[in-house]
């Protein structure tokens, strides 16, 4: 009787060291049988939105040519205009953000 009571705990123990076993194999570092699992990074839309705009300043010249040549043009010839209203609204604003940030 004392020797089925060993029996049914070592096969009991064993069990439980065979599933322990097999759930430290998932633990483990991925081994040459297994293969890697692709690491997957999400963005949110203000992070894509934030990147699609980057992406199209890289693309942008700082200096655009052809507006400086037109505006070179113009003041070649005197046709050039000048907006002192247009002027001073932009200089107000600028002040405006300078103060606020």
């Amino acid at each position: 009787m004392i020797s089925k009571v060993k029996d049914a705990s070592a096969q009991i123990v064993q069990q439980y060291q065979k599933i322990d076993s097999a759930k430290n194999e998932d633990d483990k570092p991925v081994g040459a049988d297994k293969t890697i699992a692709a690491e997957r990074v999400d963005l949110s839309n203000k992070a894509k939105d934030i990147q699609k705009i980057k992406q199209v300043l890289d693309q942008t010249p700082e200096v655009r040519d052809e507006k400086v040549q037109e505006l070179k043009h113009q003041i070649e010839i005197g046709s050039y205009a000048i907006d002192p209203g247009r002027i001073a609204d932009k200089m107000l604003g600028e002040s405006l953000i300078d103060i606020i940030v």
